[in-house]
């Protein structure tokens, strides 16, 4: 069982919000890239332990759900304090699946079973450095803006697609046409282009009612959400665990 300090669990003060709000952990066990990457231990502890602790240490959720479709995944999750109060049908657990397919399934089986919510956070474990203040601080960003129905942490691009090309019968062509001063966009400098913002994994807030309203996970007025760079830190391929166990080794991050 995860040996998190018990005093860890009390850093914030339990939130006494009147809405009702449900963090939902993705997990499926199929990955490619990394095997078992949802479990993969980093500061001693899965992928999925960290989501999970983290989560419980803001103090926000009426309940920390974990969608997997692995008895092993549900078994490690529940260790760390996670509810896996059903598994995840593997029709939607593919590598095709999207976002949607899994959250309106948990969503409504959650219904079901008597709990309902306002809002949902989808917390994903590749983001292992993503702490509970954050958590905190962008639901407090989320709830400032009343019309807004989604946030989203981004943060900007390293590469801008205006300078991006596509091939095409043995030539390429530029993937964006825009021009400035009678020149075309690929040839500009790249702080005269438009600033473009990325998505990341660290987490994402959504109304409960957007799922009924778009099909989808994320409604219309969508706000960013800036993570400092660590907490943007995305493990998708073998070498992001290389390369943030040399962070652990050179101490430019600690154990969270």
């Amino acid at each position: 069982m995860a040996d998190y300090p018990r005093q860890n669990l009390r850093m914030f003060k339990n939130f006494k919000y009147k809405e009702k709000i449900v963090a939902l952990i993705p997990a499926r066990s199929a990955s490619q890239r990394i095997k078992n990457k949802n479990i993969t231990k980093i500061f001693n502890h899965p992928l999925i332990g960290h989501a999970i602790n983290q989560a419980k240490r803001s103090g926000l959720f009426e309940k920390v759900i974990i969608s997997t479709d692995s008895t092993k995944y549900a078994k490690i999750a529940k260790k760390y304090g996670g509810e896996v109060p059903f598994l995840r049908p593997k029709k939607i657990s593919n590598s095709t699946s999207h976002d949607f397919q899994w959250v309106d399934y948990t969503i409504k089986k959650l219904k079901k079973m008597g709990f309902s919510f306002d809002y949902f956070f989808i917390l994903r474990p590749t983001n292992p450095l993503r702490t509970a203040k954050t958590i905190v601080k962008a639901w407090k960003k989320f709830k400032k803006n009343r019309r807004a129905e989604t946030l989203r942490a981004v943060e900007i691009s390293k590469q801008n697609p205006y300078k991006m090309w596509v091939e095409s019968r043995g030539y390429i062509k530029p993937l964006l046409k825009k021009k400035k001063n009678n020149q075309p966009s690929h040839n500009l400098q790249s702080k005269s282009l438009p600033k473009i913002l990325v998505q990341n994994a660290s987490l994402e807030i959504s109304k409960i009612n957007v799922l009924k309203k778009y099909k989808t996970i994320t409604g219309k007025k969508i706000i960013p959400f800036y993570p400092n760079q660590l907490e943007s830190f995305d493990i998708n391929y073998p070498d992001d665990i290389k390369l943030l166990k040399i962070l652990i080794k050179d101490r430019k991050i600690k154990s969270i």
